[in-house]
């Protein structure tokens, strides 16, 4: 399977469990590997027969813009769902981290894998 990658997309966003965490947005760290559907777009060099990583990029932004979540796996599973959904990937890898948010701790996140990776 051919695969696009994308590492530390930075977004704002307001996400957490306690109410001190929901007045702000953060900033997390998305990281995403997204199985491309066929090998079309090695031989046709069309972006058409590809996902375009930078409209997925703008769907997220626009995502997290609106929705907020408690939990980061709730926010990695939605983030599986959209770029399965809305972008045809039979398979894909979401890493969220949230910095910063614990004393003594740098990242702290989830990572998920949803579909068939063949």
């Amino acid at each position: 399977m051919d695969i696009i990658f994308l590492r530390e997309v930075r977004v704002d966003t307001v996400i957490g469990l306690y109410e001190w965490e929901r007045h702000a947005p953060q900033t997390i760290e998305i990281d995403l590997d997204i199985g491309i559907p066929s090998e079309t777009p090695c031989h046709s060099d069309d972006i058409g027969d590809t996902i375009h990583y930078g409209v997925v990029v703008e769907r997220l932004r626009a995502i997290l813009a609106e929705r907020h979540f408690l939990l980061i796996e709730a926010l990695a599973e939605h983030i599986a769902h959209v770029i399965r959904d809305e972008f045809g990937a039979p398979w894909v890898r979401v890493s969220v981290t949230k910095l910063g948010i614990l004393a003594g701790v740098k990242r702290v996140g989830v990572q998920i894998e949803r579909g068939n990776r063949s």
